[in-house]
């Protein structure tokens, strides 16, 4: 079903949407660094660390990240370092157990994707829609540090894997590819929000076990991007809605997320500023395909309005 629907949003609800890519790894860093505080017994313990992250995190979900609470985001990896050094030198050796080792390390993987999603927002606020070129290989290894970091804040629940021979019951097989030429892909820096977006959505209403396909193309023409699933799809009355700001399908109201639901409202939005079209096609029960077309534009992709 190819989306068409008017959507208004209100200055606030699109600087929120503008931010969604840091909300969820916010509110993932403020439960790992509360189970790192209980873990050490040390309730002081990380303190300017929780306590930049919290502030930052309601600064986001009000829709405002200025220059300041940017440098301030970014300096939670130095305290983070700092104070988990301190709080460990002060804890006995007998309650360094592999559960508080494995949330330290955690949090230096949330951390390292929040640096790179850092790098990314000032990009964009330098450049807007503007289309740049992004080497392919980057772009891959930005991604696999996205998905190193689900697998690893689900602590063993799940991993994924890339090669079917590889996966055990319970894994995420995904199949993901992003392809340019001569080894670029040209498009405005947000497509990789939205490309990222999609598979954590993908992801996050797939069992374990699922499959999930996520590719990338620009040709001659034009941009594609598709991600399909193999989940809990989507009720047909509700496809054309899932695109509302914070609308969430009726079948996913029961699962828990630490996002805003604005992943699907972003992709749509960005995509008809860029010129392009989206299509949703979903089955309750047996999944749900998004797929994106973006035209290059005539002057061969340097700039839009």
């Amino acid at each position: 079903m190819e989306i068409t629907r008017d959507i208004q949003l209100s200055d606030q609800e699109l600087a929120k949407m503008e931010l969604h890519s840091f909300l969820n790894v916010l509110n993932i860093l403020v439960g790992e660094l509360h189970m790192i505080r209980l873990d050490l017994e040390q309730p002081d313990a990380l303190s300017r660390c929780h306590e930049l992250t919290g502030f930052v995190l309601e600064a986001v979900k009000a829709g405002d990240l200025d220059q300041d609470l940017a440098l301030r985001l970014a300096s939670i990896s130095f305290y983070f370092s700092r104070e988990s050094d301190e709080a460990l030198a002060l804890t006995p050796a007998e309650r360094i157990t592999d559960d508080l080792r494995e949330s330290m390390a955690n949090v230096k993987s949330i951390l390292e994707v929040m640096a790179v999603r850092l790098q990314e927002y000032f990009e964009r606020q330098k450049t807007g829609m503007n289309w740049i070129p992004h080497s392919t290989s980057e772009l891959e290894a930005n991604f696999m540090k996205f998905f190193a970091a689900v697998e690893k804040n689900s602590r063993g629940r799940y991993h994924i894997q890339f090669n079917a021979a590889a996966r055990e019951p319970g894994d995420y097989l995904v199949n993901f590819k992003i392809e340019g030429c001569d080894g670029v892909l040209l498009m405005p820096p947000v497509m990789q929000d939205v490309f990222r977006d999609l598979i954590a959505n993908a992801r996050k209403y797939t069992g374990l076990g699922g499959a999930i396909s996520a590719g990338l193309l620009q040709n001659a023409n034009e941009l594609r991007l598709a991600v399909e699933d193999s989940g809990i799809g989507i009720p047909t009355d509700e496809i054309d809605k899932v695109v509302e700001f914070g609308y969430r399908a009726e079948a996913a109201k029961d699962r828990r997320t630490f996002g805003g639901g604005f992943g699907l409202t972003k992709a749509y939005v960005v995509t008809r500023r860029l010129g392009g079209r989206m299509w949703i096609d979903s089955e309750e029960g047996k999944g749900t395909r998004v797929s994106i077309r973006v035209p290059i534009p005539p002057e061969g992709g340097t700039k839009i309005s």
